[in-house]
Protein backbone atom coordinates (compact mmCIF):
# COMPACT_ATOMS: atom_id res chain seq x y z
CA UNK A 1 0.00 0.00 0.00
CA UNK A 2 1.58 2.94 -0.65
CA UNK A 3 1.55 6.56 1.19
CA UNK A 4 1.05 9.89 0.11
CA UNK A 5 0.92 11.43 -3.25
CA UNK A 6 3.86 11.19 -5.77
CA UNK A 7 5.38 15.50 -7.19
CA UNK A 8 3.25 14.90 -10.00
CA UNK A 9 -0.11 14.24 -8.13
CA UNK A 10 0.53 16.74 -5.60
CA UNK A 11 0.85 19.47 -8.88
CA UNK A 12 -2.07 18.03 -10.69
CA UNK A 13 -4.24 18.57 -7.01
CA UNK A 14 -2.89 22.33 -7.30
CA UNK A 15 -3.95 22.80 -10.40
CA UNK A 16 -7.39 22.15 -12.55
CA UNK A 17 -8.90 18.98 -11.07
CA UNK A 18 -11.69 18.26 -14.16
CA UNK A 19 -7.87 18.36 -16.40
CA UNK A 20 -6.11 16.51 -14.13
CA UNK A 21 -5.40 12.14 -14.11
CA UNK A 22 -6.01 11.98 -10.38
CA UNK A 23 -8.67 8.92 -9.67
CA UNK A 24 -12.44 10.30 -9.26
CA UNK A 25 -12.26 9.43 -5.35
CA UNK A 26 -9.12 11.47 -5.31
CA UNK A 27 -10.49 14.53 -6.76
CA UNK A 28 -13.84 14.97 -4.98
CA UNK A 29 -11.72 14.34 -1.85
CA UNK A 30 -10.04 17.52 -2.82
CA UNK A 31 -13.15 19.22 -4.08
CA UNK A 32 -14.65 18.54 -0.03
CA UNK A 33 -11.28 20.30 1.27
CA UNK A 34 -11.96 23.27 -1.16
CA UNK A 35 -15.42 23.36 0.17
CA UNK A 36 -14.58 22.91 3.72
CA UNK A 37 -11.54 25.67 4.03
CA UNK A 38 -14.18 28.29 2.50
CA UNK A 39 -15.12 31.07 4.51
CA UNK A 40 -18.82 29.73 4.52
CA UNK A 41 -17.95 26.56 4.13
CA UNK A 42 -21.58 24.81 2.49
CA UNK A 43 -21.92 20.59 0.92
CA UNK A 44 -24.38 21.23 -1.58
CA UNK A 45 -26.59 18.25 -2.76
CA UNK A 46 -24.79 17.73 -5.89
CA UNK A 47 -20.96 17.22 -4.17
CA UNK A 48 -22.40 15.11 -1.93
CA UNK A 49 -23.89 12.56 -4.37
CA UNK A 50 -20.65 12.70 -5.89
CA UNK A 51 -19.20 11.83 -2.69
CA UNK A 52 -21.34 9.09 -2.24
CA UNK A 53 -20.22 7.66 -5.58
CA UNK A 54 -17.19 6.69 -4.10
CA UNK A 55 -17.57 6.75 -0.54
CA UNK A 56 -19.98 5.40 2.10
CA UNK A 57 -21.33 7.87 4.77
CA UNK A 58 -19.04 6.32 7.30
CA UNK A 59 -15.81 7.45 5.34
CA UNK A 60 -16.98 11.06 4.16
CA UNK A 61 -17.54 11.96 8.28
CA UNK A 62 -13.88 10.69 8.95
CA UNK A 63 -12.77 12.46 5.60
CA UNK A 64 -14.51 15.59 6.45
CA UNK A 65 -13.46 15.13 10.12
CA UNK A 66 -9.71 15.01 9.24
CA UNK A 67 -10.07 18.10 6.58
CA UNK A 68 -11.69 19.64 9.43
CA UNK A 69 -8.98 19.20 12.12
CA UNK A 70 -6.27 19.99 9.47
CA UNK A 71 -7.91 23.15 8.38
CA UNK A 72 -8.44 24.21 12.23
CA UNK A 73 -4.61 23.73 13.07
CA UNK A 74 -3.54 25.59 9.92
CA UNK A 75 -5.92 28.96 10.85
CA UNK A 76 -4.31 27.91 14.50
CA UNK A 77 -0.81 28.18 13.64
CA UNK A 78 -1.39 30.83 11.11
CA UNK A 79 -3.19 33.32 13.76
CA UNK A 80 0.07 32.84 16.00
CA UNK A 81 2.19 33.49 13.37
CA UNK A 82 4.00 29.88 14.09
CA UNK A 83 6.24 28.79 11.20
CA UNK A 84 7.27 24.87 11.18
CA UNK A 85 10.91 24.49 11.06
CA UNK A 86 10.74 22.52 8.02
CA UNK A 87 9.08 24.97 6.30
CA UNK A 88 12.13 27.48 5.74
CA UNK A 89 15.39 27.32 4.28
CA UNK A 90 18.85 28.55 6.67
CA UNK A 91 18.62 31.26 4.54
CA UNK A 92 14.76 32.52 4.60
CA UNK A 93 14.87 31.48 7.96
CA UNK A 94 17.53 34.11 9.29
CA UNK A 95 15.64 37.00 7.21
CA UNK A 96 12.06 35.93 8.49
CA UNK A 97 13.92 36.28 12.49
CA UNK A 98 15.32 39.52 11.55
CA UNK A 99 11.42 40.81 9.98
CA UNK A 100 9.87 39.14 13.06
CA UNK A 101 12.62 41.44 15.45
CA UNK A 102 11.92 44.43 13.46
CA UNK A 103 8.06 44.32 13.72
CA UNK A 104 7.52 45.22 17.61
CA UNK A 105 4.54 46.20 18.97
CA UNK A 106 3.47 49.13 21.28
CA UNK A 107 4.87 47.30 24.26
CA UNK A 108 8.12 46.00 22.83
CA UNK A 109 7.17 42.34 22.19
CA UNK A 110 7.94 41.04 19.07
CA UNK A 111 5.24 40.43 16.64
CA UNK A 112 4.32 37.05 14.84
CA UNK A 113 3.58 38.96 11.55
CA UNK A 114 6.78 38.60 9.57
CA UNK A 115 6.71 34.81 10.47
CA UNK A 116 3.91 33.65 9.71
CA UNK A 117 3.80 30.81 6.51
CA UNK A 118 2.60 31.14 3.25
CA UNK A 119 -0.14 28.66 1.71
CA UNK A 120 -1.96 28.53 -1.20
CA UNK A 121 -5.16 28.61 0.69
CA UNK A 122 -4.11 31.34 3.44
CA UNK A 123 -6.99 34.00 3.86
Amino acid sequence: MRNGLTEEEVEAALGDLDASALPPATRVALRLADRLTEPRPSVDATLYAELRRHFDEGQILALGAALSVASGWQRFIEAFGIRPDGWADAGSTRASAGAAASDKTDKGRSSPAGNRPTSPHSR
